[in-house]
């Protein structure tokens, strides 16, 4: 069953406020409470909605460091690369992506120097051929 456009409103309401009331997404979408409420468990058993976060407010994050640290890998090793970099705290977010790196680590560390020992680290596992990061300066859209 497809996705119709009131699936897709309702999730971009969701991803702006996880804990919006249902009868608040109800106005909102001109819908009743409970149609809203049968289509967000519908969302769920379909995979769809696979789980709800909390998300840090700036004030929490200000003195922190971010970066994105892109990761070319041995391709018979990359499997054990990610697995080593899902034990790391400080890696937020792993992506795998296509042209000339394998994967786009966000990382989070509470300072430069905490930063730079956190990218050395990654550099040194076995099977991370090379790296190269860019400190995030601010961050204009997050959805």
């Amino acid at each position: 069953m497809p996705i119709d456009r009131t699936d897709r409103q309702l999730l971009i309401l969701l991803t702006e406020n996880a804990r919006a009331p249902v009868a608040e997404l109800g106005r909102q979408l001109g819908l009743s409470r409970t149609t809203v409420q049968s289509r967000i468990e519908r969302l769920e058993r379909r995979g769809v909605i696979t789980g709800y976060t909390a998300r840090l407010s700036d004030e929490h994050e200000r003195g922190q460091v971010k970066a994105h640290v892109l990761i070319t890998a041995l391709t018979k090793l990359a499997p054990r690369v990610e697995a080593e970099l899902r034990r790391i705290p400080e890696v937020r977010t792993l992506h795998s992506v296509s042209g000339h790196f394998d994967m786009i680590a966000i990382v989070i560390a509470p300072s430069i120097g905490e930063l730079d020992e956190l990218i050395d680290r990654i550099g040194a596992l076995d099977g991370v051929e090379r790296t190269m990061s860019s400190i995030i300066l601010s961050t204009r859209v997050e959805r």
